[in-house]
């Protein structure tokens, strides 16, 4: 339901969330920006970031010292005010004309007074906002960050690393001048935030008011900044490979068992610290790790996708025996089901433990499936529900992924065993834009495009979305800052008596303590 009244902002059901990065800079708020905005659209929630600092960029083209940051150069603080309103008259169109569900506002918001203009911009316009502040105080840390990140960013493309880095340092002195921590005690008691102290050491968590939070919260505290490598690949080469059929549990072929025999070598070879391994609980992928004669864990929800009625047959056979399911697959794998079996959107959901376990540890090897592989190289990889049927996962090939800074660097090592290939490309006609079939699973693919969409919010009649299906789509991508309209007048400042108030509470929480399960119904038990 939706509920308007006169002169009020719309209160919507499920209102979109602007989640409002806190912190000294180079305490990595983009980097927990960019990967927490990565796991919100894999798992279904259209979310976007929203950097300040590329708004800055782009309306002083031309940087020169950390003088620009001093609280006393009032003109830079002008110009730096109107970026912060520009970035976030992008964030309401995003929420509200784009259909995005959460937005994150990545920028230092180290005052109270930025934040009470954030507040009052969400109580405006009916979003819910949630501060992720970033609390750091090892130097090595911070030296880490500024020479990994900061140092190569636009500002400092013609200045060697030594004065990049002093520049850099002072502009920190100058934001921790005016830094006003979020104060769960007494100003900012009721409000909702979480702080991230020292890189995930220790986490204090206040006033979680929905699900989407709770999430961000369990997502924060399962990951980690440590060196390590996740190894991917598929298991050996099976006997249902070899006929080209679906699913089903055969064991390995001859070649496949070789390929076995080959990555036990390799693995060996890295000779990598306490590496786990993970394999599903099919045969195939058993012997495959069988091979390594090292202790390995089996996961249920490293299962193939489950194909229903289409198990272990070709896709000659399903052609000719279902040829309805057969159109419709091709027409949005992504969404589509199998008759009594999954879809690639199910399979996301069950692979949702292993990602967060897999975030927690440190070297990995995972011995798994095509469409299982797919789901966790679109989460590493930032890929879209349109672009994750088909990514290339070749069998006898393994994947090793390095997280780095904004990303993960992938490489492809073939282990060099003949293997069929049992990729299946995008339809052409697809490819030239085919319109989408209607499906028998009574849920509209969301990855159709969608001329002519239509503001979320128009009146007392407009319906609130559906919420059993979220797109996942990527956000889009290089959007330029919209610069116009940087003379409106600033927003004026809210006072804590003007702010709706709730009982406070605020808890600090261990690493993996004290999260309700009401709210993370994935148990990550192998």
């Amino acid at each position: 339901q939706m509920k308007l009244n006169e002169g009020a902002c719309p209160h919507l059901a499920n209102p979109p969330t602007v989640i409002v990065m806190v912190g000294l800079p180079a305490r990595g708020k983009t980097y927990i920006s960019r990967k927490l905005t990565r796991y919100l659209n894999w798992i279904g929630i259209p979310t976007k970031v929203f950097n300040v600092g590329e708004y800055r960029r782009e309306a002083v083209k031309h940087y020169s010292t950390y003088d620009f940051f001093k609280s006393d150069n009032e003109d830079a603080v002008k110009i730096r005010q109107q970026c912060a309103l520009a970035t976030l008259r992008d964030v309401k169109d995003y929420l509200t004309e784009e259909e995005g569900q959460v937005a994150v506002f990545d920028a230092t918001n180290t005052t109270r007074e930025r934040r009470d203009m954030i507040l009052e911009f969400g109580a405006e316009n009916g979003f819910e906002i949630f501060f992720i502040e970033s609390v750091c105080d090892d130097p090595n840390v911070i030296a880490c960050n500024i020479l990994e990140v900061k140092v190569s960013c636009p500002d400092y493309q013609d200045c060697n690393k030594t004065d990049a880095m002093e520049d850099f340092k002072k502009r920190i002195e100058c934001y921790r001048m005016k830094y006003q921590p979020l104060d769960p005690d007494q100003y900012d008691k009721n409000l909702s935030f979480i702080k991230v102290i020292d890189v995930g050491r220790r986490f204090l968590v206040n006033r979680i008011q929905d699900h989407i939070q709770s999430r961000i919260v369990y997502y924060l505290m399962n990951i980690h900044v440590q060196p390590r490598s996740i190894y991917l690949c598929r298991h050996g080469e099976s006997q249902h490979n070899m006929q080209g059929r679906l699913g089903g549990d055969s064991g390995l072929s001859t070649r496949g068992r070789k390929f076995a025999g080959a990555l036990a070598k390799f693995v060996e070879e890295q000779n990598l610290k306490d590496l786990k391994v993970w394999t599903s609980q099919m045969r195939r992928s058993i012997q495959t790790a069988e091979a390594l004669n090292v202790p390995y864990e089996q996961w249920k929800a490293l299962n193939e996708i489950d194909g229903g009625v289409c198990e272990e047959m070709t896709y000659e056979e399903v052609r000719e025996r279902f040829p309805d399911e057969f159109a419709l697959r091709d027409q949005d794998k992504y969404y589509y089901r199998y008759p009594s079996g999954e879809s690639y959107q199910d399979l996301v959901q069950r692979v949702e433990p292993v990602i967060m376990e897999l975030e927690r540890q440190e070297n990995v090897l995972v011995v798994c499936h095509q469409a299982v592989m797919r789901c966790l190289l679109a989460y590493f990889l930032d890929k879209s529900a349109d672009e994750m049927p088909y990514l290339k996962c070749p069998l006898h090939t393994v994947l090793k992924l390095t997280p780095v800074a904004y990303g993960c660097k992938v490489e492809s090592i073939s282990l060099n065993v003949e293997a069929v290939n049992t990729h299946r490309d995008r339809p052409e006609e697809l490819k030239r834009g085919q319109s989408t079939l209607i499906r028998r699973n009574s849920v509209t693919p969301l990855t159709s495009p969608e001329p002519n969409k239509k503001p979320r919010i128009e009146g007392p009649s407009t319906l609130i979305r559906r919420n059993s299906v979220t797109p996942l789509t990527s956000p889009e991508p290089n959007k330029k800052p919209r610069m116009e309209g940087l003379d409106d007048p600033i927003i004026r400042e809210v006072t804590p008596a003007q702010l709706t108030l709730c009982s406070a509470s605020h808890t600090t929480l261990a690493l993996s303590t004290q999260v309700s399960h009401s709210y993370c119904p994935y148990i990550f038990t192998p």
